[in-house]
């Protein structure tokens, strides 16, 4: 099957959304964990969206800071993705 220009162009834009949407998740993720990890240790009370957690204050932090990992790495891998899709602009 002979695919158009049209077609390919219309492709190459839908990986590019996707590697954004990969940014903008990892992004989020990063602020969410960081912002809830640090209001956590300033107060153990509030846990701020894990607060339906059980395990107490080990627990939430312990998420806290695998959503931050998590979000730096998605971050990080659409970051990448999405300068190296715009470098041949």
């Amino acid at each position: 099957m002979v695919r158009s220009n049209h077609n390919v162009a219309a492709e190459e834009r839908g990986i590019a959304m996707g590697r954004v949407v990969v940014l903008i998740v990892g992004m989020v993720l990063l602020v969410l964990g960081a912002q809830g990890g640090i209001r956590l240790l300033a107060d153990h009370d509030n846990a701020g969206v894990l607060r339906w957690l059980p395990g107490g204050f080990a627990a939430q932090l312990g998420c806290f800071a695998a959503m931050t990992l998590a979000g730096a790495a998605l971050a990080a891998v659409g970051g990448a993705n999405v300068r190296r899709s715009n470098s041949g602009r």
